[in-house]
């Protein structure tokens, strides 16, 4: 996955622990799509202190989902709720074939 976007979703997940100017900063740089000048001239502060903020921030980040794994374990659960989706259908389908015999069977045994 592309690390841009990768982060993106992550901070779904982290965000809120970080701090706030470093929410404020990585919105502004990944939703926004701001360079770090642009974040630098609206807030007031040098381009390193962006820079370097927005790098902690994706470093919290990356060590978050290092040690708690929520998105992993997000993944790994929808994938297994999208195969329980499939093996559903599966039996609804083999219910409705099912239903469909019986009633040839009852119509085969009402000719006789």
């Amino acid at each position: 996955m592309e690390k841009h976007i990768r982060l993106g979703i992550l901070y779904d997940f982290y965000g809120e622990l970080l701090t706030e100017k470093q929410q404020k900063m990585f919105e502004m740089y990944y939703n926004e799509n701001l360079s770090l000048r642009e974040i630098a001239e609206d807030m007031n502060i040098t381009y390193q202190a962006v820079r370097d903020n927005i790098k902690r921030a994706e470093n919290s980040i990356l060590e978050y989902e290092e040690k708690l794994e929520i998105f992993k374990k997000y993944k790994l659960r929808k994938q297994k709720l999208e195969n329980l989706i499939e093996e559903i259908n599966l039996i609804d389908a083999l219910n409705s074939k099912k239903q469909k015999i019986l009633f040839d069977i009852k119509s085969i045994i009402e000719i006789q």
